[in-house]
């Protein structure tokens, strides 16, 4: 008897359960499409805000206090103020190596070029291939941390920069440094740098200009293995710069960069293997010795800032949405209830208890919402893709715990919109609704 009710509450009043799976399907597939795009925006934002800059900064870790006994200077850093360009490829193989989208070394000197003093000549990877002690290959530089530079001309070549015996002299030169100098690409002009065996001075030429809007436009880079060359620091660097994806800092990211060893064994395991900026840092200066491993805390803060907004924007349309199809059921619902209410008298007549009535009606508005919750999924999904390829430029990943979160929801809003209406059933008096109907 219950199943024939349930079914014959289906096949009557089509109109009004389709107009109910319709309210129900828009809702769930606004939160379909979020959901979607929420589980997979974080690797896309991080992505987008790479654009912007390295956000850690690795730095030789020297002397802070000086330990002499018997005028014997006991410091192990002493004179640790460089790292070993061996050892970047490391940055490729910890835990999070995936996570580190680029890095590129800097080495810089003072020169001097046609009487102007205080210019920068800095030695970097450009977009160098490196080689990975676990056979993977690697392009990285100056081209992946800084995609805001405009050349005019071309980029810098490493392939003559990679240990041969002579260095390359192409060199890319910031625009407001090219305007004191006056050369354009193609030009080559004379550098002389003061270092510790005397006076350099080497023929450059000009690959490219540097129009950046930022203070690259005043220094002049160059292969790396030149500026070893004219310093006399063959394989050392001063500072490396790494663009790495991380995860927005929470409580535990906080509490592990206030004292570490205030972690218990669990906490200290889940934020090792969480992506935080800290952790990646962590994990740097534990791959290379001597390293002290620093947040970039404009860009990293900025990124979990960007990123947490973001998520709130879309959880609020996301509740939005679902209040308004839960507003929607709740009309629907009590229209139906005003329409069988003869019905539900007749039922109560015969014996039926409240319970027995409302299960009835709320197990077809959960029916009517797995329905809706289905059709919103799929419209959903088309939703993200859009999103996905109009803001992100790529499609979405379909994520299959999404479905059964929309479904949940989508039933859960079917429920809560049929509340009103339920109320209005255990009100009802059978000889009240009964009297009229001859």
């Amino acid at each position: 008897m219950f199943f024939r009710l349930l079914r014959t509450a289906f096949t009557k009043g089509i109109k009004t359960k389709i107009l109910a799976i319709v309210t129900i399907a828009f809702g769930a597939s606004l939160a379909g499409a979020m959901l979607t795009v929420t589980l997979d925006v974080g690797d896309k934002v991080n992505k987008e805000l790479k654009t912007y800059g390295a956000n850690l900064m690795v730095e030789p870790q020297r002397e802070t206090i000086p330990v002499e006994l018997g005028g014997i200077d006991y410091n192990p850093l002493q004179g640790n103020e460089y790292i070993k360009e061996s050892n970047l490829q490391r940055l490729k193989m910890i835990f999070w190596a995936h996570n580190i989208v680029a890095f590129a070394p800097y080495l810089e000197v003072q020169g001097n070029v046609e009487n102007v003093d205080g210019i920068s000549l800095i030695g970097t990877w450009f977009n160098k291939r490196i080689q990975i002690d676990t056979g993977e290959t690697v392009v990285t530089g100056v081209k992946q941390i800084k995609p805001w530079w405009e050349v005019r001309g071309k980029w810098a070549d490493d392939s003559n920069s990679n240990g041969d015996s002579k260095s390359n002299n192409e060199v890319m030169v910031g625009s407001k440094i090219a305007q004191r100098l006056k050369v354009v690409p193609g030009d080559t002009f004379n550098i002389r740098i003061n270092t510790a065996d005397g006076e350099v001075e080497r023929n450059l030429v000009v690959s490219g200009i540097i129009e950046g809007g930022s203070e690259d436009e005043g220094r002049i880079y160059a292969p790396l293995k030149l500026v070893q060359d004219i310093t006399g620091l063959e394989g050392k660097v001063a500072k490396v710069e790494v663009s790495a994806l991380t995860t927005p800092e929470n409580e535990l990211a906080r509490k592990a960069e206030k004292d570490k060893d205030s972690l218990t064994a669990e906490e200290f395991e889940r934020w090792y293997c969480t992506a935080y900026v800290t952790s990646i840092a962590y994990q740097i200066e534990e791959a290379i010795p001597g390293v002290v491993a620093k947040p970039i805390r404009k860009v990293a803060s900025s990124e979990g800032v960007i990123l947490s907004k973001i998520q709130l924007l879309m959880a609020l349309l996301t509740v939005t949405a679902l209040v308004s199809s839960s507003l929607g059921i709740s009309s629907l619902m009590t229209t139906k209830v005003l329409e069988r209410s003869k019905e539900i008298g007749l039922m109560k007549a015969i014996g039926a208890e409240n319970w027995q009535v409302v299960l009835l009606f709320l197990i077809e508005a959960s029916i009517t919402g797995l329905l809706g919750g289905l059709a919103g999924y799929g419209l959903g999904l088309g939703f993200a893709q859009i999103i996905g390829r109009n803001v992100f430029g790529t499609s979405l990943s379909m994520n299959l715990m999404v479905i059964p979160v929309v479904l949940i929801l989508s039933m859960g809003v079917a429920v809560a919109g049929s509340l009103s209406a339920m109320k209005m059933i255990t009100r009802l008096r059978p000889a009240e609704v009964l009297h009229g109907s001859r």
